[in-house]
């Protein structure tokens, strides 16, 4: 099996638990005289198996992003922390840009000269250029991650 299909499984086996866990707890209580939709026990149960299965998958993989190595990257685990803090610093870099800017405020131009006039603390150009960059970076990296699950397989 291949790393790009033990992700998809992790992701259906995530999906499984939330939804046994949603009727699981619609099910957990009843009134009296009426009988419950579903089992809840069984459904439990069965919420424990995907668990189980959940658990070893997750090692799996783990244990496979730790081993594998990718040039210029170094293994699968620091190119994912790489692209997690880039989609951070990138957040980060947009959201100072757009505040800097005055996006989201009503308003934000003078209407009478009385009025006082809001200026932007920091280079806005200069931080979209960096946004531009980090957004750039983001997405090659993205694409070696992508390239290496689907060339790899999944380790025991």
């Amino acid at each position: 099996m291949k790393l790009a299909e033990a992700l998809a499984e992790r992701a259906a086996a995530t999906r499984r638990v939330e939804q046994l866990r949603e009727r699981v707890v619609s099910s957990a209580r009843y009134q009296e005289g009426e009988t419950p939709a579903e089992d809840a026990a069984q459904l439990l149960a069965e919420a424990g198996e995907v668990l189980d299965t959940l658990e070893s998958l997750i090692q799996r993989i783990n244990r496979t992003n730790a081993s594998v190595e990718m040039e210029p990257d170094g293994t699968l685990t620091e190119a994912l922390a790489r692209r997690d803090v880039l989609r951070l610093r990138h957040a980060v870099v947009t959201a100072a840009a757009d505040a800097a800017a005055g996006k989201g405020e009503r308003g934000y131009g003078r209407q009478l000269r009385s009025e006082l006039l809001m200026l932007a603390a920091l280079p806005v150009a200069e931080l979209r250029g960096q946004a531009d960059a980090l957004a750039r970076e983001i997405r090659e990296i993205d694409v070696r991650i992508q390239r290496t699950n689907w060339e790899v397989d999944l380790l025991d």
